[in-house]
């Protein structure tokens, strides 16, 4: 073990990566698919091999900035880890260019869920466990990464409660985070401490599922998909399952742990749980997530007089559910839709709800979850600043108050949620011109743009009519999404200090 900790961070992924191609190999023999059965596991042969020889090549290396060194193993896991991973997917599915299985292991592999194939029966019961599991592991490693490597430097989502001067200290973070503390253990101790919480959550999602009376598979890769929220089905979401509402309502249980990163970080003591109750992240979620559903519910009687819907308590209780769960899962960046959603779309009778989702993708979930967007603790630090500033233009002599916690959030916090939001619409404009350029009118460009910089792939389905479908898209428009995924997981200010020169001194 002692030598396995002297290896490079991205060899050890490689070797994680491999070993997870057999596992899709048991569900090939079962399903006699022997040709799935063969690539996996041959791939899985070859690129251990090949770990295990880079590995030795490299063991011992001396590494100089360790959180450098760490952040660029980041980099290179969601833009290079997929090269290998596609392998196994594009010899298994017969027709499949190189490039379609770059695309979807880097959509699954940064949780975004978008996927070239339509109809879920063109794939394999082993692919489609493959998929799942690539969004599965990539959820875990964001999970163990964003805590042991991001929050010493104050990027994803922690600059916002940096101490005093955050944002500025975000262009020195990285030599000085790379003397203060150790990553590779922090890396270590986390892994450790995640694995059996992540691994539990998933395994008790599952017998749940199972229980609601869905397929093994089917359940598996829907609570893998959950924890991951990466919106991955194998049968083109949950209204293609056999759980029913009692599988919707146990997934959406599993959505809590996308709110805010304390839910999986609770020690089970008392103050535990006051803490959570108190917690920014989850308080936001939970009212913006109301506030659009009660919206969406209300408007039956507020607006939309020209609906005509049949006014009873069965279907008025379904289009609330199909509200409430898709709203959440959207929020938390999933993609999962009710089999009610279209009962709540004739209840509300909005023309046009996907731009609802579009506003609940882009606000995202918590601070070191899975989910994407711009983090609900920047849309509170804005919300905060927003009504200082509104209380000051009635009493301009007041005094904020409420502690230095308070005024951080309030202050340097919503100051860099705002450069942070800056940079996210800069990112959405320049992604969506590449995209005119590569041919694609301005409509469907935006809802693509939005569904890869927040990892929320199934939003092209869901807001638009007709479904926009990538493998409708050109190999050009693919690539520009891909590189976009990356940027929507790694987040913009990662990438940014990256680029800092300072960041390469020493």
């Amino acid at each position: 073990m002692r030598r396995l900790y002297d290896l490079p961070f991205l060899v050890i992924l490689m070797g994680i990566g491999a070993l997870a191609m057999f596992l899709p190999v048991g569900v090939a023999v079962a399903e006699r698919d022997w040709q799935s059965a063969r690539s996996f596991l041959q791939s899985g042969l070859i690129f251990s091999v090949l770990a295990a020889l880079i590995g030795l090549a490299t063991i011992g290396n001396r590494v100089i900035n360790q959180a450098r060194s760490h952040l660029l193993a980041m980099l290179g896991f969601y833009a290079l880890m997929p090269l290998m991973l596609a392998v196994p997917f594009v010899e298994a599915v017969p027709g499949a260019s190189y490039l379609d299985g770059y695309f979807e292991m880097i959509s699954s592999l940064t949780t975004t869920g978008a996927t070239l194939y339509d109809d879920p029966a063109s794939l394999s019961a082993a692919v489609h466990l493959w998929r799942a599991l690539v969004g599965w592991l990539g959820g875990f490693f964001i999970w163990v990464t964003a805590i042991s490597i991001l929050a010493p430097m104050s990027l994803g989502g922690f600059e916002v409660t940096a101490g005093p001067g955050g944002a500025r200290q975000l262009g020195t973070a990285g030599p000085g985070a790379g003397r203060a503390a150790d990553p590779r253990g922090r890396l270590l101790r986390f892994a450790r401490r995640f694995a059996p919480i992540y691994l539990g959550l998933t395994a008790s999602l599952w017998v749940l599922m199972l229980v609601a009376g869905e397929g093994p598979l089917v359940a598996a890769c829907h609570a893998m998909s959950v924890l991951a929220t990466s919106g991955i089905s194998p049968v083109g979401g949950v209204p293609g399952g056999q759980s029913g509402f009692a599988g919707e309502l146990f997934l959406w249980g599993f959505f809590i742990f996308a709110f805010t990163r304390q839910t999986f970080m609770l020690d089970l003591r008392p103050q535990s749980w006051r803490a959570l109750g108190s917690d920014l992240e989850l308080r936001m979620g939970v009212v913006i997530a109301w506030a659009v559903t009660l919206f969406l519910f209300a408007r039956h009687w507020i607006g939309a007089y020209e609906v005509e819907a049949d006014e009873n308590s069965v279907a008025a209780l379904r289009a609330l559910w199909g509200a409430v769960f898709t709203v959440t899962s959207f929020l938390t960046t999933t993609g999962f839709v009710s089999s009610d959603w279209a009962e709540a779309q004739t209840w509300s009778g909005l023309a046009t709800p996907g731009l609802i989702l579009v506003g609940l993708a882009v606000f995202g979930g918590g601070v070191a979850t899975t989910a994407g967007g711009v983090k609900l603790l920047r849309i509170y630090a804005l919300y905060k600043h927003g009504v200082r500033e509104m209380e000051k233009l009635i009493n301009p002599s007041s005094v904020g108050g409420a502690g230095a916690f308070a005024r951080r959030i309030r202050r340097e916090g919503a100051q860099i949620a705002f450069v942070f939001f800056m940079l996210f619409a800069l990112s959405l404009t320049v992604t969506m011109v590449a995209l005119g350029i590569a041919g694609i009118e301005f409509d469907a460009a935006m809802v693509l743009t939005v569904a890869a910089l927040t990892t929320t792939g199934p939003l092209a389905a869901a807001t638009t009519e007709p479904a926009l479908s990538y493998a409708a898209l050109g190999d050009g428009a693919r690539m520009v999404l891909a590189a976009a995924m990356v940027v929507g997981r790694l987040e913009t200010l990662a990438i940014i200090a990256l680029l800092n020169p300072e960041f390469w001194r020493g």
